[in-house]
């Protein structure tokens, strides 16, 4: 058994009072009875990659941003799935313990729900502007079952890794762009105001089950992580194929064989910045899981995230 944890109330407690001071509903707040428009971008263009796409064209760059804006409402609500059973979970350690963290898991828990009733909201406004035929392929109950098979470790480094990287997010949201949508924007916002302090959460539960663990179990739990970042590689490369076939679909011309793998590529190349890459790059991140970690460790992880790099000229060609 490793160190016995010593839960740091005070930090617990600053997630507590966060919580409060941000809380917001879904409609009275973030969609105050306003809808898209067919006319607006839903994500930034620093989000998108709009720039490894083989097209200039207007039209078609807004409909590139308005798939990925429904695909990445469809991918938070199937997140989310799993972040909150694993909140749930995890907060079986404080039970009888410290209240004041157990808390601010519960209110975690909470916000994550709401979240996911936001993210179908989104998803269900972005349809309503889209024309029919896009399609969301993962299964979100398949999913989180098969991430919380994993190593607790495990999961609460991806969930670590995805509370931080909507920060990033946000702060591709707040430039300056009179075609994005000032909902969408909103979405980014007030999704980040509460996911701040979930990152903490994270990050805290993430080091307490650290502290249980031996060098072998976490020799599997890096195992795990891995395994787990390579899952949703392959989600986002179904999704990019279903997203890169509906714009095919719905763009009004013909695409020969090379445009479109290159829009193909184009789309994975955004999805694994947005949900893989984003998140790696924040330092804070890589500062806590190297904190944990061998440097053979370390090492693994990045070979593992080094494959996932798609040369840049497969896509500009």
């Amino acid at each position: 058994m490793g160190i016995q944890f010593q839960p740091d109330t005070a930090r617990y407690a600053r997630c507590v009072e966060n919580s409060k001071r941000v809380r917001w509903d879904i409609d009275r707040d973030v969609i105050r009875g306003r809808r898209f428009e067919s006319h607006q971008k839903f994500l930034p263009d620093g989000l998108t990659r709009v720039d490894e796409f083989p097209t200039r064209d207007a039209a078609e760059i807004r409909l590139i941003s308005q798939i990925q804006g429904r695909t990445y409402a469809n991918i938070f609500g199937l997140v989310e799935r799993f972040i909150n059973a694993k909140v749930l979970e995890v907060s079986q350690h404080h039970w009888m313990g410290d209240q004041i963290a157990l808390e601010a898991l519960v209110r975690f828990s909470e916000e994550e729900l709401k979240h996911q009733e936001l993210f179908r909201r989104i998803e269900s406004l972005c349809g309503d502007v889209m024309p029919a035929g896009y399609r969301f392929v993962p299964e979100p109950n398949a999913v989180a079952a098969a991430v919380l098979s994993k190593s607790t470790w495990s999961v609460l480094a991806l969930t670590c890794h995805i509370e931080l990287f909507t920060q990033v997010h946000f702060k591709e949201s707040i430039a300056p762009d009179a075609a994005l949508s000032d909902l969408y924007r909103d979405v980014f916002r007030y999704h980040w105001q509460e996911e701040a302090q979930h990152a903490v959460l994270d990050e805290i539960e993430w080091k307490r089950e650290d502290l249980t663990l031996n060098p072998a179990q976490r020799e599997q739990a890096v195992d795990d992580f891995i395994a787990l970042v390579g899952a949703v590689d392959g989600i986002l490369q179904q999704q990019a194929q279903a997203d890169c076939d509906y714009f095919v679909a719905v763009c009004g011309r013909r695409l020969d064989a090379q445009e479109l793998e290159r829009f193909y590529i184009a789309f994975l190349l955004a999805y694994r910045w947005q949900y893989i890459f984003s998140g790696v790059q924040v330092q804070r991140f890589m500062d806590v899981l190297t904190s944990m970690i061998t440097d053979a460790q370390r090492d693994r992880i990045g070979t593992a995230l080094q494959g996932l790099i798609v040369p840049f000229e497969l896509v500009m060609g």
